[in-house]
């Protein structure tokens, strides 16, 4: 069980950009197909006042290695913890339709709180409703916007995870022009992960950021400080949707812009798989940064040496600590709090590489995969 102070309701977070996991997180954790409004799992257990407490976790996805893990240590949790976990997740990521039907379908169960990955602003709304009703709503790996939409967030520090990959970035290139595709979540919605990571990726560079919390608007040219500094252009801003094929998409549009990108920022794993698929069959050499550190296919892939690095978040770890505390308010216990200068719980972050740089601290691949998810054996 987790034991962190109360936080009032009504004590309201002002909106605001953090992070970003997950994961996310990576699933930014993102990604994938599926949908569904519930599946029960896991086991009952009584309430404070002998009712059964009951919690369903709603996923962007159910086909992301990130969600699936995430799923897995939210029923584990609700075994250990007496707690019953019903799953429901999205159709594609975006898909907040989907997420709202689930939401609706875990107050009318009578739920005794929420575990969310939010997909978008149109979840804000379902939310609201639940919390009006007495469930108490975590999000998980993606704060939404504003971040008070929900009671409180377990995430990883996404912009944090986005500077490591940065910085590391930076020192590959030796001070070489950079010449820069960054393929992010989404263009037609604004989500946290995604401008976290992205905007945490440019100022671990040393690029300039207009607008941390917008993508695309940073000068497209100029000069990065990060490593031993040169010359950057910024050849794109491609969505992806956190899938290997339209992270593919992603990648051949941008080389059809530019043939002499040799570095790629991807949102998660799974996207910087289907960008490495686009520039081998280009006959394009590039570095590939990511977010995650999933056991398969991120690690994997670093291991291969088809992703330089990526930022390691724990989906496990976020689930665990949203059925516990869930469980712990429904009994009467305590409400947990924000990690002190931010206005979200961070649940940590390690930039996993077989590639140490001067400066930037890091961890091994091998090291990565004894606790890849957040796993603890």
């Amino acid at each position: 069980m987790i034991s962190i102070p109360s936080i009032a309701r009504g004590s309201r977070l002002g909106a605001g950009v953090v992070v970003a996991a997950a994961a996310s997180l990576a699933l930014a954790a993102c990604g994938g197909g599926g949908g569904d409004t519930g599946t029960a799992g896991g086991q009952g257990g009584e309430g404070g006042g002998g009712e059964k407490i009951a919690v369903t976790l709603i996923t962007k996805t159910s086909t992301n290695p990130f969600f699936i893990a995430m799923q897995q240590g939210a029923k584990e949790a609700g075994e250990k913890n007496g707690v019953s976990v019903t799953t429901a997740a999205g159709k594609a990521d975006g898909d907040t339709d989907t997420q709202s039907k689930a939401i609706e379908a875990s107050v009318a169960r009578g739920d005794k709180g929420i575990l969310i990955t939010p997909a978008g602003p149109g979840v804000n709304s379902a939310i609201d409703n639940a919390r009006n009703a007495g469930l108490y709503v975590i999000a998980l790996d993606t704060p939404p916007t504003p971040p008070d939409v929900v009671d409180i967030t377990f995430a990883t520090d996404n912009f944090k995870a986005g500077e490591l990959i940065g910085k590391w970035a930076a020192a590959q290139m030796d001070g070489k022009k950079a010449t820069i595709a960054l393929l992010d979540l989404f263009n037609d919605k604004i989500v946290s992960v995604d401008f976290n990571r992205d905007q945490g990726f440019l100022t671990g560079m040393g690029i300039d950021v207009k607008d941390k919390g917008k993508n695309g608007d940073e000068a497209k040219t100029g000069k990065y400080t990060g490593g031993k500094g040169g010359d950057y252009e910024i050849v794109c801003n491609e969505p992806t949707q956190g899938a290997p094929d339209t992270g593919k998409t992603a990648m051949e549009n941008c080389l059809s812009k530019n043939k002499n990108i040799n570095l790629v920022y991807t949102i998660n794993e799974p996207s910087a798989g289907g960008a490495s698929e686009a520039l081998k069959d280009a006959g394009v050499k590039a570095t590939i940064v990511s977010v995650d550190g999933g056991c398969d296919p991120g690690l994997k892939l670093v291991k291969e040496g088809v992703i330089g690095a990526t930022s390691q978040q724990y989906p496990v770890k976020m689930a665990e600590l949203g059925v516990e505390a869930i469980k712990k308010v429904a009994e009467g216990g305590e409400k947990p709090q924000v990690t002190p200068g931010l206005d979200f719980y961070d649940t940590g972050v390690a930039l996993v590489t077989d590639k140490k740089v001067p400066d930037v601290d890091s961890i091994s691949v091998a090291e990565g995969d004894k606790v890849c998810w957040g796993k603890t054996s």
